[in-house]
């Protein structure tokens, strides 16, 4: 088992090193040249068509799910632990400046997301019971003709997500609510597992039905205690982004993090925690937007950019300027304690339940939608008889996780979880002209229909 674990080791420094997060960056600066940074410059008609219309009930076109539900259920998935801790770990790592290359990730990661979800959708396949099904392994298999490439994804998405989508999640939500409120860690994992089982066993509609009501209050929720914050050291406010950008070029530790933190330090805490977020490259999310009721691929693609751009430019970034502006950043803190140490700094005692509380919804939301991604990857594989064995075999690892069992097998979903990556890459670049082509007539028809 040493052994393994040390060749695990060695791989993840590489599917999580900076070679892979160059690649996954690069990958994102390349779509949104050759898009022409419509996801940055048009940022205001993707929130018109998403932000805008996200109760709309007008979807036209085919699909398992709304639009909204699709995106809610990604949002479930990709709105985790990492907007709390993950954030926080960025800055106490790689100082103030890691959160201005988060932004850079994120803002490049828009249109990656962009195009895996163009992908998808234009690359899914309904069955004969009436679902639809799309995602990395479709569009690898049916674009590039690389059954063994999508079949590689699948198998890591499937077992990746008893990892980073269930076991770690339940560990951070017992974990909080047994330091805060002093619960049993195995009694949170049983409530989890069985709230879990009553939303999962009724696959897509059922999750989608609970995230597009979940999400929105989660989201809200803490996104209102985060602007208390901020709006309570608002005239810190300049400071402190005076301070994220010197840092990203000149580097800047914080206390008890590598002294003497240097531009690269910042560059890839940043970058890494942009990417771990949003989830951008990964081939996750798509999956979900598969299932999505729409008549353009590219019109649910725009769904891709809103979701990185509320996952990382808005929660991510609350994190981020609660814990600079309340300087305790320079405490020495890390993870999920820096951002409750914030957050208590302002509102005593109750900063830290909403911290908590804001933890556990990301988290359980984060476990519902992983269930979703790694089902579909198992049926990919396997067949849609394995979709009810799945699930079942879902619920007792979130138990397991909340009381902090089987952590060699956290470290090697953690590995997969980056490997789904590579696969999902090569389909993005090699597909690439099929993603210009769609939007190139998407805006040129919506430019005639606004005329």
């Amino acid at each position: 088992m040493e052994t393994i674990m040390k060749i695990n080791g060695f791989i993840n420094g590489i599917v999580w090193g900076p070679p892979m997060l160059i690649l996954i960056v690069g990958t994102g600066i390349y779509f949104t040249i050759r898009t022409n940074f419509f996801s940055i410059v048009r940022l205001g008609y993707v929130l018109k068509n998403t932000l805008m219309k996200m109760f709309a009930k007008s979807d036209k076109g085919e699909g398992e799910v709304s639009a909204f539900q699709a995106v809610s259920t990604a949002l479930a998935a990709t709105v985790g632990t990492g907007n709390i801790a993950g954030v926080a770990t960025a800055i106490a790592m790689g100082g103030p400046g890691a959160i201005f290359w988060m932004w850079f990730a994120a803002l490049v990661g828009m249109t990656t997301k962009f195009a895996e979800v163009v992908l998808a959708v234009h690359y899914r396949e309904s069955t004969p019971d009436g679902r639809f099904m799309g995602g990395p392994m479709y569009y690898i298999t049916k674009g590039l003709n690389m059954k063994w490439l999508a079949t590689l994804f699948a198998f890591f998405g499937a077992l990746a997500a008893f990892g980073i989508g269930n076991m770690v999640q339940s560990n951070s939500i017992a974990e909080a609510l047994n330091v805060t409120f002093g619960l049993p860690k195995l009694g949170v994992g049983i409530f989890c597992a069985v709230f879990a089982a009553v939303v999962v066993v009724g696959g897509i509609k059922r999750i989608g039905q609970v995230t597009e009501i979940f999400v929105p209050f989660m989201a809200a929720f803490y996104i209102i205690g985060g602007l208390v914050i901020i709006i309570m050291n608002i005239g810190n406010l300049p400071a402190a982004l005076a301070l994220i950008v010197k840092s990203a070029f000149t580097g800047q530790a914080a206390a008890g993090g590598f002294t003497g933190s240097t531009v690269m330090l910042a560059m890839r805490y940043g970058v890494a925690r942009g990417v771990f977020t949003n989830e951008a490259g990964l081939g996750s999310a798509p999956i979900a937007h598969a299932a999505a009721t729409t008549d353009s691929a590219v019109r649910q693609g725009l769904w891709g950019v809103f979701e990185v751009w509320i996952d990382t430019l808005v929660i991510a970034t609350i994190t981020a300027l609660s814990i600079i502006l309340t300087g305790v950043w320079e405490t020495g803190l890390s993870g999920a304690s820096l951002t409750t140490a914030a957050f208590n700094s302002v509102i005593p005692v109750y900063g830290g339940w909403i911290v908590s509380i804001g933890l556990f919804l990301f988290a359980f939301s984060t476990i519902l939608g992983w269930e979703y991604y790694g089902e579909r990857c198992a049926e990919y594989l396997f067949g849609p008889k394995v979709n009810m064995v799945y699930r079942v075999l879902w619920i007792p690892f979130i138990v397991i996780g909340a009381i902090g069992g089987l952590n060699v097998l956290w470290d090697l979903a953690d590995t997969l979880n980056g490997l789904m990556a590579i696969p999902n890459l090569i389909g993005l670049v090699f597909l690439s002209p099929v993603v210009f082509k769609l939007t190139k007539e998407f805006f040129t028809k919506e430019k005639i229909a606004g005329k």
